[in-house]
């Protein structure tokens, strides 16, 4: 169950008292029926993602930094799932490196940095965060796509939130969103440029969105996620098509999409930066 209430770092914690919520329940689903109670507006049902020490000693354990490396980019990957752990602190990151580096240096096969550099990533985005603060709200840079930022709503359309758009792939991306509380890389990407790009909504309601949603959902990935794709922190805008989608999509959504005769991802990237864009050429960079 992933909370859609307005997001507030300055949220105090709960007290001791009778307020709190309780500490022990007889099943899962006491636990489920207790925060639907509670939390009447948040969307979704319960997430199959299982928070606790041992879920995350067991994606440590089954972690492959050479088939991460390998395979990524695809939504059936072998991605790692730690991020959620990583988010509450329940592994840090040095114990992850820790591991990947064990890992690289006594198994067979090629060796691969790849995962490293991700953990470097997170810990570059933390480290801006501290030196940012609240200016991660803000565009770091102009955009690159040729339109002011007045060109851009400051809302998300209701068919995006809520899984109506009438994309297959932009739809169970939004409906993943809500029911698990987690997202594939690639996805993210996926929907953040569809979000910016072809709906022309500010990156910061897109931001807003996961962050409402997200279990691993951190301020500063996120933010500079999007502003990444959106171009206010990057050099070009990020774009991808609908080969794109097939490729790493594992063939879920395109066929028997109800839009797929006029799916606005079909085109080459010279003619969806001419679409989209009235600024310099840009284009996928995956």
């Amino acid at each position: 169950m992933t909370p859609s209430a307005p997001v507030s770092e300055s949220t105090p914690p709960l007290q001791p008292g009778s307020g709190d919520l309780p500490r022990t329940f007889s099943d899962r689903d006491a636990l489920v029926r207790e925060l639907a109670a509670r939390f009447p507006w948040a969307e979704g049902g319960a997430s199959p993602i299982r928070g606790g020490s041992q879920p995350a000693r067991a994606a440590l354990e089954a972690m492959d930094p050479v088939r991460y490396a390998a395979s990524r980019n695809h939504l059936d990957g072998a991605v790692s799932g730690l991020s959620p752990y990583i988010r509450h602190g329940v592994v840090t990151l040095a114990q992850v490196r820790d591991t990947v580096q064990r890992r690289m240096t006594r198994g067979p096969g090629p060796v691969s940095e790849k995962l490293l550099q991700e953990l470097a990533w997170r810990d570059y985005w933390q480290r801006l965060r501290r030196r940012l603060g609240d200016r991660i709200w803000d565009n770091l840079e102009p955009l690159k796509t040729g339109h002011p930022e007045e060109a851009y709503a400051r809302d998300l359309p209701d068919d995006i939130r809520k899984g109506r758009s009438g994309l297959a792939c932009i739809d169970a991306f939004a409906r993943q969103l809500i029911d698990t509380g987690w997202l594939h890389n690639h996805v993210r990407m996926w929907l953040a440029a569809y979000v910016v790009h072809w709906r022309r909504v500010r990156w910061q309601a897109g931001a807003r969105w996961f962050l409402r949603h997200l279990l691993d959902g951190d301020p500063a990935s996120n933010n500079l996620s999007w502003q990444w794709v959106a171009s206010s922190f990057s050099s070009k805008p990020y774009l991808f098509n609908r080969a794109n989608l097939e490729r790493f999509g594992a063939g879920r959504h395109c066929p028997g999409c109800p839009a797929a005769a006029g799916c606005p991802f079909e085109a080459s990237y010279e003619e969806l930066q001419t679409r989209l864009f009235a600024g310099p050429a840009s284009g996928e960079t995956t």
